[in-house]
């Protein structure tokens, strides 16, 4: 996929409880006090502490739109963009999204956003999710977080579920899952 010129992406991927949300609010937050008109948007399915805020675990938060799929972003972003002068979109949980976020990206950056992606790159398998190799194709400033390992207080990449769901999305939060290093997390097989 060829790089839009015209907008910016920014990717930031880490485990659970790395910092991604906290550092998404920051960067909207920096964006807002300088004047940038944003729109935060988080996928239905994550109402672990609200429908409509994007919160972290620590209880941050900020006024988010929830839509159910990659497809309704655009279609959200195309009746903003006709009445105000969206500059941003910030989109919080990438992997509930799926590879179609990535096409996505890509429009909002020939439409000249600043679009700034946060979610999980690796499953609770330690396969990487989509949409996260395409966008970091189109990216231009990608973060990678890393968390504490819940076992051995080394610097953690993946999630570790602590519930036998095989199911590759499980929305969960503290409990649910730990942040783990590369030696002490278990892949769940199945």
């Amino acid at each position: 996929m060829e790089k839009p010129s015209l907008g910016r992406l920014e990717v930031i991927c880490g485990p659970m409880f790395s910092g991604k949300t906290t550092e998404l609010i920051r960067r909207i937050e920096s964006a807002r006090e300088l004047g940038s008109a944003t729109l935060a948007i988080k996928p239905t399915t994550d109402n672990r502490y609200s429908s409509y805020d994007l919160v972290t675990h620590t209880g941050q938060r900020i006024q988010a739109s929830a839509v159910l799929n990659a497809a309704e972003i655009l279609a959200l972003v195309g009746e903003l963009r006709i009445s105000k002068s969206m500059k941003i979109v910030a989109i919080d949980e990438a992997h509930f999204f799926g590879e179609e976020l990535s096409q996505v990206c890509a429009t909002l950056l020939s439409w000249g956003f600043r679009v700034i992606v946060v979610g999980l790159e690796f499953d609770h398998r330690g396969d990487v999710f989509e949409p996260f190799p395409a966008l970091f194709t189109l990216s231009n400033d990608t973060t990678r977080l890393v968390g504490i390992c819940s076992i051995c207080g080394n610097r953690a990449i993946h999630t570790q579920r602590m519930n036998p769901s095989m199911q590759r999305i499980v929305v969960g939060g503290v409990g649910d899952y730990e942040p783990r290093c590369e030696k002490c997390f278990a892949p769940s097989r199945g």
